[in-house]
């Protein structure tokens, strides 16, 4: 490849087809490959290196809690957790088609790590995702009620794939909480999917959203249709102290 070339790749910014085009040139036994052989592997070397800087974009935009993934999710019997219903989740087909998952169980026992889990999977299929704590949510949209940015972090809310809101109900919502989170709701339902993960039962949820009124559309919306997964079992900081 001469000069003029190599400096059109770099502007291009083909960085995955420039380093496998070294690659292969500083290799011996390349030199009998076929000229489709070789174009394939430039071609291939680029599309992962698009695939993997997109996958980077899509999980800083998460803001993800902590690392997960679908394969380091423990499957012990104390946890309740449905390894069928995982794997099935794994297809991201529930997304696409805006369904959400209600995720329940005792401090500790995992839900976090469930929810960030299913997010990750989500940005390696391309679907946008944003992990955030109902708290923050919340104090996110009040700040922006009072800098006049509402409704462009409303619209970036409710447009996103995947939206994961962990540890809700850790306190009841107020009047302003309970309007905002019924927005929320209402804009995504059956469009774009949502987990809520909490230690509080399903049940208690309509004492936390207060208003009987606001509770029932919420909860006709969030629970019809969704996967519920109720995680049981010792809290997994305790049993990692343990070992």
């Amino acid at each position: 490849m001469n000069i003029q070339t190599i400096e059109k790749v770099k502007h291009m910014k083909l960085h995955g087809l420039e380093r496998a085009y070294n690659q292969l040139f500083d290799t011996d036994g390349n030199q009998d490959l076929t000229f489709d052989e070789k174009l394939a592997i430039l071609i291939d070397a680029e599309y992962d290196d698009r695939f993997d800087r997109k996958l980077q974009r899509y999980i800083k935009t998460a803001n993800f809690k902590q690392k997960a993934s679908m394969e380091q999710i423990n499957y012990q019997a104390h946890r309740n957790l449905d390894k069928n219903l995982m794997i099935k989740l794994q297809r991201c087909d529930w997304i696409k088609k805006g369904r959400d998952i209600l995720l329940t169980g005792p401090t500790g026992v995992g839900k976090s790590f469930i929810g960030c889990a299913l997010g990750y999977h989500a940005c390696t299929n391309e679907l946008s995702t944003l992990y955030t704590t109902a708290n923050k949510l919340i104090d996110r949209l009040v700040y922006a009620k009072a800098d006049g940015s509402y409704p462009k972090e409303i619209k970036k809310i409710a447009k996103c794939d995947l939206l994961i809101i962990d540890d809700f109900g850790l306190k009841p919502l107020d009047a302003t909480a309970r309007n905002m989170f019924m927005e929320i709701i209402d804009d995504r339902h059956g469009v774009k999917s949502t987990i809520i993960s909490s230690q509080i039962p399903i049940k208690q949820w309509f004492d936390v959203i207060g208003d009987p009124t606001v509770a029932d559309a919420i909860m006709d919306r969030l629970y019809n249709g969704a996967y519920r997964i109720e995680m049981q079992g010792e809290s997994m900081r305790k049993l990692i102290a343990k070992s």
